[in-house]
């Protein structure tokens, strides 16, 4: 076997130090966005960190907690009533899907939890609703109360449209449909996009 000369060797080294380097960095840049993109955040021999307890006034005015929907699965959408498209898009795959699932969707709590609290108030969020299927329950609640149940579930949101947009801004946040089961445990996630069907059918081999 022909031996390496040692420039190659040398320059072997600094590639594979190379990527070595570039590898890492990527791993710490996706273990980094992993609440961004809405994923589950999984601890080895524990079931994924995400939601939990909550306490919020629904679109009726009712204060509820988590506690409420216990012994249904729960479908749950994070949005605001002045998104211009996807929450829109959203809550009518969301409605769709209870329509393909029939009589099995009486197990299953779809529910909408707002990320702009500052403009949806409960009657903002009752009269929102009534574009969309009358299944849907929406929540609401203080500014600290939706920021600590978007944390329990890895999502997120930000304002756009600059600092003299005033109540006309926008908010670009986590567009992901997370199903907890009967426990309030969670038990999977859709991405946005996901058609109906393909979500419905997700839903129908966990219930």
């Amino acid at each position: 076997m022909k031996p390496v000369s040692s420039t190659r060797l040398r320059l072997i080294l600094i590639v594979s130090a190379f990527f070595s380097i570039g590898a890492y960095a990527a791993s710490k840049w996706l273990a980094q966005d992993l609440p961004k993109a809405g994923r589950a955040v999984v601890v080895p021999g524990s079931k994924a960190q995400v939601g939990g307890p909550f306490t919020l006034t629904d679109h009726t005015g009712k204060r509820v907690s988590n506690e409420d929907f216990r012994g249904k699965h729960m479908l749950i959408f994070f949005g605001y009533t002045f998104c211009p498209d996807i929450c829109q898009i959203g809550l009518q795959t969301m409605g769709a899907s209870l329509d393909l699932l029939g009589d099995r969707a009486d197990r299953l709590v779809p529910i909408f939890i707002t990320m702009d609290p500052e403009r949806d108030s409960v009657a903002t969020m009752a009269n929102y609703l009534t574009n969309f299927d009358r299944r849907l329950i929406g929540l609401t609640g203080s500014v600290d109360e939706i920021a600590g149940v978007a944390k329990a579930f890895h999502a997120y949101s930000t304002k756009t449209g600059g600092s003299d947009a005033g109540d006309d801004y926008l908010l670009d946040h986590t567009s992901i449909y997370y199903l907890l089961d009967e426990n309030g445990d969670y038990a999977a996630h859709f991405a946005y996009g996901r058609s109906a069907e393909q979500i419905a059918a997700e839903i129908a081999r966990r219930l």
